[in-house]
């Protein structure tokens, strides 16, 4: 059964922090087999590719080649129901436009003194993006990580996918098509994020890799963070429900249920000011789950993990949320703002009754990779800045360095850096 819990019982204050600080990642000591994976692949390039792939995910890339190429990628598309790719080619177009307005802008400005300040914002070379491969691919995932990166101008983005027993989606290649991915490979595991870190005999090395994956990958692009950026290292998917008796019990039920079929350690929590909605929620996640097909994962989560807690009002809701900092926030209230204006920390905000976690997952346009795991307190989701650099530059001429070169020898002196402070006390000098 999930965790009971109401602000109004002594002790709450103890059982919630314990909520709070639960650990969910799946305890899978990997990290010594990913470091031998990496050195493998740093040492034996495609070599070691080739032997990990078949062994991991038994397909020969010697027969089938390690790039999956254009006319394999429009096989794919051919193969895919008119209304599915009508619906990727939405998902597209909508993601697409959202990022497209997160591009940023530089400053460039000459101050009073005639000093020059300013920043400019540069795409990465080269990226690489992981996506899951085999019948629980995710094509959602390639829009998601693809996109924002041809927004900010990323030249060279390449994909990588495992294909087990040579099995692909043909939904993942025609994402990666409409997404604009340069090139493909058929490779996945922690060999693959190796081969993009350090580069192989086939395989440029990439400036940063992004996308989920199982422990093994997680644990391989922490390994490589440093020899190449990465945009996080996300753990199980998480949401919080906010929501008053109004809204419809088995509407907030299959939301619950839609993170938790993710995996046995997902988190679904209901916040609510009512203890018979929350039963009448509980009730209706029992039905739901009789008929649902991802039920063994959802309800090992469910009772595993989820959690009811029952509040006296909703601004009493906020620090409960803040201090959960979760992936996912929805509010179901007929004024969302109530929670939605006071609330600092989460990955993204889902507002209204009408607007369920899921359709963010797809078609809404936000990104669906979130930081989770508390991480929500100080990093954001994916978007297109995590795709560029920002440089910084300044221009002095002969009065600006006179205006302020003085105070700049005095603090390196303050310092012990003589030379730094050289460096400037020459130029001062008629």
């Amino acid at each position: 059964m999930p965790l009971r819990l109401d602000a109004g019982v002594p002790g709450f204050e103890r059982d919630f922090k314990a909520l709070v600080e639960a650990r969910r990642e799946s305890d899978v000591a990997v990290a010594a087999d990913v470091a031998a994976i990496v050195a493998d692949v740093r040492a034996r390039g495609d070599a070691a590719v080739a032997d990990l792939t078949a062994r991991f995910d038994r397909v020969d890339l010697a027969a089938t080649g390690i790039e999956i190429g254009r006319a394999e990628i429009a096989a794919a598309r051919c193969r895919i129901a008119p209304d599915v790719m009508a619906a990727l080619d939405l998902a597209a177009d909508r993601i697409r436009a959202f990022h497209e307005a997160q591009r940023p802008t530089g400053l460039d400005t000459t101050d009073s003194l005639g000093i020059r300040t300013g920043y400019r914002w540069t795409p990465i070379a080269a990226a690489g993006i992981y996506v899951p491969g085999g019948r629980a691919a995710y094509p959602s995932s390639v829009l998601m990580n693809a996109i924002p990166a041809k927004v900010a101008g990323v030249g060279r983005l390449v994909m990588v996918t495992p294909t087990p027993g040579n099995e692909i989606n043909p939904l993942v290649l025609a994402a990666a098509d409409l997404a604009g991915v340069d090139t493909v490979y058929r490779i996945g595991g922690a060999q693959a994020i190796a081969a993009l870190a350090y580069g192989t005999e086939s395989i440029a090395a990439v400036d940063k890799i992004t996308g989920p994956g199982n422990a093994w990958v997680a644990e391989a692009k922490r390994q490589v963070f440093g020899i190449v950026g990465i945009d996080m290292v996300a753990g199980p998917s998480e949401v919080v429900i906010v929501s008053d008796g109004r809204s419809d019990p088995e509407w907030v039920a299959a939301d619950l249920l839609a993170q938790a079929e993710h995996d046995a350690v997902a988190q679904s929590i209901l916040i609510t000011d009512s203890a018979a909605f929350g039963d009448a929620v509980a009730a209706a996640v029992e039905r739901q789950l009789l008929d649902l097909a991802t039920r063994s994962a959802a309800r090992a989560s469910w009772e595993a993990y989820g959690t009811i807690v029952v509040v006296a009002d909703f601004a009493a809701a906020v620090p409960l949320i803040d201090a959960l900092a979760p992936e996912h926030l929805q509010v179901m209230l007929d004024d969302p703002d109530v929670v939605f204006q006071g609330v600092s920390h989460a990955g993204s905000i889902f507002l209204g009754r009408h607007t369920p976690e899921a359709v963010g997952d797809y078609v809404a346009g936000p990104n669906h990779v979130l930081p989770t795991g508390r991480r929500a307190r100080f990093s954001s989701g994916l978007g297109v800045t995590d795709f560029m650099k920002r440089t910084t530059f300044l221009g002095c001429g002969p009065a600006g360095l006179a205006a302020i070169g003085p105070a700049a020898v005095t603090l390196a002196t303050a310092e012990g850096l003589p030379a730094h402070a050289n460096s400037v006390r020459l130029r001062l000098q008629p």
